[in-house]
């Protein structure tokens, strides 16, 4: 069975609307608070003489398509307390209706940080806009910040990282409290010992995220040795997606062999690719030229000396071994993944340790190959 609303049902609890006009594009809800007397912040006194009053006009959230304002009338009281230094004094309005000096109704606000914890600055600026929420990208950022701190003692779950002072010369660490959402500090470099001090000074932490550095597990050994170590999100799908398209592109021969493709939209392809696929019909035209030359019965001996091509490209022109588009050069790493397969099964997690082992044996390889 339906029930009836009236215009207070709309309102945060604890005003009255006087009137509801609509101007333009946006409703205006003119209301006041529904009590009649107020407590004086100083010392809690409670009043009734009315001093003067004035307008507040903080934006709610949107209603039918359209931006609604509240036009609040707010009264100033006086204070009858002998002792309180407050003469006049503004009523306060409850928690869920609006803060002191805010621009935003509570529940305004509460949607505008969860947006911006979720999508940031602009990407919530964007969205706001197409529900009809007059926040910036600043004030998104602004609420993140405005949030209660937690004092350092309070930390119970954070994520570790490394950042970039200056990309390639200077690193420093991120230290993230994941349970808040917010940055708690910044180290100048991202050496263990760093981490390691840091971390010993906050012995509450139970929870540490970070990404596969050796060098940040072992801080967070030494220093909380019960603390339990994840790799977090991004982490894991930026490993696993490396890891798959790492091997994508080992297979993409017999890929391509299999599902028969056999065209390509140049407009599709990255500049790199595109430098590939120039190659690749440059090297149709020689392969087009050598195959119709060996039709036509000449010798392989003759097509090399009229081509000038090497006696093996020839070969492999007619046994169809030069149709890759996109080729793939082995890695200097290819030929030692048994022996680091081997190595990671048996507990050697650290590309630096793994890369002395290999060059012990013979790898001319950088590190870098075997970090990747």
């Amino acid at each position: 069975m339906a029930s009836q609303f009236s215009r207070r049902d709309f309102l945060p609890a604890g005003l009255k609307a006087n009137q509801v006009e609509l101007v333009g594009n946006t409703v205006r809800i003119h209301s006041r608070s529904a009590k009649a007397t107020a407590a004086c912040p100083r010392c809690g006194t409670a009043s009734r003489h009315v001093h003067s009053r004035y307008r507040r006009r903080p934006a709610d959230l949107p209603a039918h398509g359209r931006k609604v304002k509240l036009v609040l009338l707010v009264r100033r009281f006086r204070c009858r307390a002998p002792r309180c230094p407050a003469k006049i004094f503004a009523e306060r309005f409850p928690p869920d209706v609006t803060r002191p000096h805010a621009r935003r109704t509570s529940r305004l606000q509460g949607l505008v940080r969860h947006l911006g914890l979720a999508l940031g600055g602009r990407p919530a600026q964007a969205l706001a806009a197409r529900l009809l929420l007059p926040v910036s990208k600043d004030t998104f950022l602004r609420s993140i910040r405005d949030t209660a701190e937690a004092s350092s003692s309070d930390l119970r779950v954070i994520g570790i990282d490394d950042w970039a002072w200056r990309k390639g010369q200077r690193y420093g660490t991120l230290i993230c409290d994941l349970e808040r959402r917010r940055v708690i500090d910044l180290l100048p470099d991202r050496e263990p010992a760093t981490v390691e001090a840091w971390l010993q000074a906050r012995p509450g932490i139970e929870v540490v995220a970070r990404d596969r550095n050796g060098g940040y597990g072992g801080a967070v050994s030494r220093a909380l040795p019960k603390a339990v170590q994840v790799a977090d999100r991004w982490h894991l799908l930026e490993n696993a997606s490396a890891a798959f398209l790492a091997a994508v592109q080992r297979n993409m021969p017999a890929i391509r062999k299999a599902i028969g493709a056999k065209t390509l939209d140049p407009k599709l392809l990255t500049a790199a690719e595109k430098l590939q696929y120039e190659g690749y019909l440059r090297r149709q035209q020689t392969n087009r030229m050598v195959r119709q030359m060996a039709d036509d019965g000449v010798p392989i001996r003759r097509i090399v000396r009229q081509t000038e091509l090497s006696r093996q490209l020839v070969r492999q022109i007619l046994r169809g071994e030069r149709e890759d588009v996109f080729r793939i050069r082995e890695s200097s790493l290819t030929p030692w993944l048994p022996r680091l397969e081997q190595e990671w099964a048996g507990g050697c997690r650290n590309g630096a340790e793994l890369w002395r082992r290999l060059r012990a044996d013979g790898f001319q390889g950088s590190l870098r190959v075997v970090g990747e």
